[in-house]
């Protein structure tokens, strides 16, 4: 069989395969979830009795012991903002029946949540909960669109809109489906390609490099669902390690299979990182045949991997890092206890983020080889496509222009 039919066959393959996804899975679904009874749906009841407050002065502040630690205090009047009880005003404690933070002392002007509930008697029981962040939040999201923006253009303006939709997949697809009792690995792989194919064609363009990048996250991304499935079975894990998981299952009207949630959870958290490695050894790649047009495969290939092996060397090591920086709070709490290395290994909220790690890391790898090669052959093959040659695009934006 010739290349050109061969690359033909993988370019119609993707297409159809995203369309499938599209049509069979992604609007069925969606629109099931939409129409689903209300007494069928899942009812976690999170924060029913959470409101908005304001401190609007403090009564008191001193130091109190709690247990072997001494603490201040301080004794605040707020006003309800909203809910039931909003234009309400009362006092509360914050630091007198709970550990809180040193430095974070608070003033009139302050938001805060705080939870109210009423006695049998009638009268209101208010309890401290946590800071309003929104403000903050916001400035921080300014900070992240203008300098994206700034730096990266238009191409950072198409970036900040392709989040948005993955944002928007994982909210109102993959989070409702899973919780509607459908197969998390399913409807984590299918939203996952969904959500990054959008991303790269939105921010990348219809082109062969593009195209060679989806294709190689395709792969990818079942290659890392086969390992996550194998390690997983391994390792005995059923996503009960997790208070979460366990939480979840409790508050959830419909059955959740944990396990499935891990492999999930290991195929969304590996996804961001691999979006930014398939697309970096595909432009390299591209970018390596525009100079040297005559270059034959085995040296593109072989030239593209060299820079593809630094590439993995660094990702890995970040993944690997931000896993150790999530769980530092576990590490030191049995550091503190002095448990045995062994013990703590085999526990499985343990065992299960070092499967996500190397899972994922392995996912990463395998990503380099198979996005390499798709790109070598696409870009050394498209010329042969013919009449087709045109409906696949440039070969960048950048060519293009």
């Amino acid at each position: 069989m010739k290349k050109s039919t061969i690359l033909f066959i993988l370019s119609i393959i993707g297409v159809v395969i995203l369309a499938g996804i599209i049509i069979l899975y992604f609007i069925p679904h969606l629109q099931q979830a939409a129409n689903q009874p209300e007494d069928t749906k899942s009812s976690l009841g999170f924060g029913e009795d959470a409101v908005k407050a304001e401190v609007l002065g403090i009564v008191e502040e001193g130091e109190i012991q709690l247990g072997n630690h001494t603490q201040t205090y301080q004794v605040l009047n707020i006003r309800i903002l909203e809910g039931e009880f909003a234009g309400q005003e009362m006092e509360i404690d914050y630091g007198r029946q709970q550990t809180r933070p040193e430095g974070l002392n608070l003033s009139a002007g302050n938001q805060i949540i705080v939870s109210v509930g009423q006695d049998p008697a009638g009268n209101l029981n208010t309890f401290f909960m946590d800071f309003v962040r929104t403000r903050p939040l916001l400035w921080l999201f300014g900070t992240f669109v203008v300098f994206s923006v700034l730096i990266s253009g238009w191409k950072g303006v198409r970036s900040l809109i392709g989040m948005g939709i993955s944002l928007g997949v994982i909210l109102w697809y993959i989070i409702p489906q899973i919780l509607a009792g459908k197969n998390p690995v399913l409807v984590s792989v299918s939203g996952a390609f969904f959500l990054l194919a959008v991303s790269l064609y939105l921010i990348y363009g219809w082109t062969l490099k593009t195209h060679a990048a989806v294709l190689g996250t395709l792969l990818s991304l079942i290659v890392t669902a086969l390992l996550a499935n194998f390690f997983v079975d391994l390792t005995r894990l059923t996503g009960f390690g997790n208070e979460n998981a366990l939480f979840l299952v409790q508050q959830s009207n419909v059955r959740i299979n944990l396990r499935g949630l891990v492999l999930g959870g290991m195929l969304i958290g590996a996804l961001g990182v691999l979006d930014d490695l398939v697309i970096m050894q595909a432009s390299l790649t591209f970018e390596l045949h525009i100079l040297n047009p005559v270059m034959k495969f085995k040296e593109l290939y072989t030239r593209s991997m060299r820079v593809g092996q630094d590439h993995v060397a660094a990702t890995v090591n970040t993944l690997v890092l931000a896993y150790a920086g999530a769980a530092l709070p576990m590490l030191l709490l049995f550091s503190l206890g002095g448990e045995q290395i062994g013990y703590v290994l085999n526990l499985e909220f343990v065992t299960e983020e070092i499967v996500r790690a190397f899972v994922g890391s392995l996912g990463l790898i395998a990503a380099v080889p198979i996005t390499t090669l798709l790109a070598c052959l696409v870009a050394l093959n498209h010329q042969r496509l013919g009449k087709f040659r045109s409906f696949f695009g440039p070969i960048t934006l950048e060519e293009k222009r």
